[in-house]
């Protein structure tokens, strides 16, 4: 708070979101699994009141946003000020023209940004994003830098994954002193300690539509994702006629070991992979996916047990297709074990896509790869560009 010159207080631009947090401690970092379904959000309608001097003046009701882990969170107004850990929610944040609002990222390069390079208005800069991500973890330090009126991320995903250094004691003092905490870690339902409710990608939307009050933002853009999925599911090969797909993480241009992850595991970066009908290459394998606690890799020769269809390779999201198919296809079409692989043969190996996937994210992956695994059904540019452009600019 701040003493106005009369001798009362104002509340500073923390105040407005730090003093509107409801969310209980014990409800933040014990997992909430009774949360209900229930979206309790109010819009922010306004009041205004005539002063004393004959102006007037515009009061803002509070409104709540309900979200596991974290429980209810009241606001005052909308954050102007946001630290993000998850490149998907960035994306989010962008899809609702609140990009400026976005001060960090916990590794900005997994946040690609080169889609919106199609969308005319549509953008994010890059250089003004803090990296949270140290070389020895998370310093606490960074997010009283930071002064953000809201941290958009799932502290549980914080204090689980050992290797950032924060604990339960570290989240809860941040909730009091920098702003509360909002998030729910959606983009793969692998880890143990996530005993939660977990949200699909328009779920999760829909409550970042609801922290920035730009719900309307979210029903128009909702409303050209569902159009899109039915347009393309009315026009898919039958289901004996898609490949399945095993999908994995190896950055290196000639890999040798591999981070499994399982398409049918439905955290939201296999959405794109679910919307077109592809199957898991792992099923009954036994192998399982990449997790917090389980950091086991595959090589080719178990790559060969199962001999998928297809292979996505993430770690590439830089690179063109010409590029990818250049370093990695190429060392794999030469490599004794790995030219045997079905996929190998066929060329069915692709980029993998970024680890985390926003809406924006979706339109154009679900693009590319019905167009990769399906050239013969789909082809050209198969969303329309201007339409979602003018839905985040507010142009429509």
């Amino acid at each position: 708070m701040v003493a106005d010159g009369d001798g009362t207080t104002t509340p500073t631009r923390r105040d407005i979101v730090k003093y509107g947090s409801i969310a209980t401690l014990g409800g933040l970092l014990a997992g909430c699994t009774t949360q209900s379904d229930t979206d309790t959000t109010g819009t922010a309608p306004t009041e205004t009141t005539a002063a004393g001097d004959g102006s007037t003046t515009t009061a803002t009701e509070s409104y709540t946003v309900e979200m596991a882990p974290a429980g209810a969170v009241e606001f005052d107004r909308p954050p102007e000020r946001v630290t993000h850990y998850f490149p998907d929610y960035g994306d989010m944040a962008v899809a609702l023209g609140k990009s400026d609002s976005i001060l960090s990222m916990g590794l900005p390069s997994r946040f690609h940004t080169s889609h919106y390079e199609e969308l005319d208005g549509v953008g994010v800069d890059m250089d003004s994003i803090t990296k949270l991500n140290g070389d020895s973890g998370i310093d606490k330090e960074i997010f009283y830098e930071l002064d953000a009126d809201v941290h958009l991320i799932d502290p549980q995903w914080l204090v689980n994954n050992s290797f950032f250094g924060l604990g339960e004691g570290d989240v809860e003092e941040l909730t009091d002193e920098v702003a509360p905490f909002v998030g729910n870690t959606v983009f793969r339902r692998t880890d143990g300690w996530h005993d939660y409710r977990y949200y699909d990608l328009y779920g999760a939307f829909e409550k970042v539509a609801q922290v920035h009050q730009e719900e309307e933002k979210f029903r128009q853009l909702k409303s050209l994702h569902d159009e899109f999925v039915a347009d393309l599911q009315a026009k898919l090969p039958g289901a004996d006629d898609r490949p399945n797909a095993l999908l994995t993480f190896a950055g290196s241009d000639e890999p040798e070991a591999f981070y499994p992850y399982r398409v049918s595991d439905q955290g939201t970066n296999k959405k794109h992979f679910h919307d077109l009908g592809l199957t898991d290459a792992l099923a009954g394998s036994g192998i399982e996916g990449l997790s917090t606690t389980d950091r086991g890799q595959i090589d080719y020769e178990t790559m060969l047990e199962v001999d998928p269809d297809s292979i996505l390779v993430r770690g590439h999201e830089g690179k063109s297709r010409e590029e990818f198919v250049d370093t990695v296809l190429s060392f794999m079409q030469d490599h004794e074990t790995a030219s045997a692989l079905t996929a190998v043969q066929n060329e069915t190996v692709f980029r993998g896509g970024p680890i985390y996937s926003g809406p924006l994210h979706h339109l154009f992956l679900t693009e590319r790869y019905a167009k990769l695994y399906f050239p013969d059904v789909y082809s050209g540019e198969l969303f329309d560009r201007e339409r979602v452009a003018d839905i985040v600019t507010g142009a429509n």
